[in-house]
């Protein structure tokens, strides 16, 4: 069982890598290709053909068990990627995008069966604390040596390197894990998994929340970029700085935090997570100046808080949810490819009406206090 997790763990951050060195970069590469104005509506298409392949996922795995289908969307990231190296036209380059969207929530879905596999209730937190330690530890070194990655060669440079890793990952689900007993994936009628998510209140409220989390992501991800680069002139160089000190409270807080709502419970430090993220997303919009020093520190601030809400809310939901439940945990799972539906869809006539783009993180810093609000009305696991 240890040498399985340690291997997960490994798939995990070589996953992780070329996930972080594409995710802050996509939406200025799409850029090359079609207007910013409509970067969103990529998004939002490839989110909605996720969302559809997360609804059949159960019956995926049924048919081809966990580790097939970890290798087979590896493989399928692995062309995409190769794809968006060498595509050259915006008719290979966006289906190639949809389809690494796609594939790469199917793997965060799969590699969450994995790790649910080994993780007993008494220590759901540490263990998710220690698994997202990890990947989180990929992303820092990810945004490390993104910069200097495109520098010498593009956007493009990325992506084949990304390739590389994800032969690295297939490699492992080919020679690896062999061993690995799947349960009884159960596949319930997703108006059935709607009521019962609606029903349940534990669920329901730590689904609003991770929600909002990945809303959060997908605003971040998407157009603090496009504002460090376009709007602050930064180079590629010192957002790449920026994003690695920024990410670093998701390698130094997950673990301990997700040790410590083992004993105490999550409640909280939910709160202070929201309040923590609310407050420095606000005064984004009055940092005028393009120093790399001061956009650090902030960008910091909102991890801190972000860091916190993951953790907890990872290990909240995997405290009532088993690995079988696979269509619960794919319905959980579709809060990135949802956020990716909503964030643009209201970005958009944000940025056609706001006088100017800072505006994006007042609404942003809205979005975060609905979710404090939430939080209020939740209670631990006992």
């Amino acid at each position: 069982m240890k040498n399985s997790r340690k291997i997960i763990y490994l798939a995990g951050f070589l996953f992780s890598i070329p996930l972080a060195l594409t995710s802050y970069i996509n939406s200025s590469f799409l850029e090359t290709y079609i207007s910013e104005y409509y970067i969103g509506i990529i998004y939002v298409i490839a989110s909605l053909a996720t969302i559809w392949g997360l609804l059949e996922m159960p019956k995926i795995l049924t048919r081809f068990g966990n580790r097939y289908t970890a290798l087979l969307f590896g493989l399928i990231i692995f062309f995409s990627l190769l794809l968006l190296a060498f595509g050259n036209n915006a008719f290979i380059v966006i289906p190639a995008f949809i389809l690494y969207f796609l594939s790469s929530n199917f793997i965060i879905a799969s590699l969450d069966i994995f790790v649910e596999d080994f993780s007993k209730s008494s220590s759901i937190g540490r263990i998710r604390g220690l698994y997202l330690m990890i990947i989180n530890s990929a992303w820092v070194i990810a945004q490390l040596i993104s910069g200097s990655i495109i520098a010498q060669s593009s956007f493009k440079g990325i992506y084949l390197f990304s390739a590389g890793f994800m032969v690295l990952f297939s490699v492992i689900f080919i020679l690896f894990l062999r061993n690995f007993t799947d349960p009884k994936y159960k596949k319930i009628p997703i108006l059935k998994t709607v009521k019962f998510f609606a029903q349940n209140k534990k669920i329901s409220k730590i689904y609003l929340i991770n929600f909002i989390l990945k809303f959060f992501y997908t605003w971040m991800v998407i157009y603090t970029p496009i504002y460090l680069h376009e709007y602050l002139n930064f180079g590629w160089d010192k957002i790449g700085i920026i994003f690695s000190i920024m990410l670093i409270p998701f390698v130094i807080l997950e673990f301990p935090l997700g040790k410590l709502s083992d004993k105490i419970g999550e409640k909280k430090m939910f709160i202070a997570g929201f309040i923590v993220s609310i407050l420095s997303i606000l005064a984004i919009p009055f940092i005028n100046e393009p120093r790399l020093i001061f956009w650090a520190g902030i960008l910091f601030a909102t991890r801190v808080g972000a860091a916190t809400i993951e953790v907890l809310s990872e290990s909240y939901f995997f405290k009532v949810v088993s690995e079988e439940n696979a269509d619960t945990i794919s319905f959980f799972r579709n809060t990135t490819p949802l956020s990716y539906i909503i964030a643009p869809l209201l970005a958009v006539p944000v940025l056609l009406f706001v006088p100017s783009f800072e505006y994006l993180f007042f609404i942003l810093g809205a979005v975060m206090l609905y979710g404090l609000f939430i939080t209020l009305r939740l209670r631990d696991v006992k």
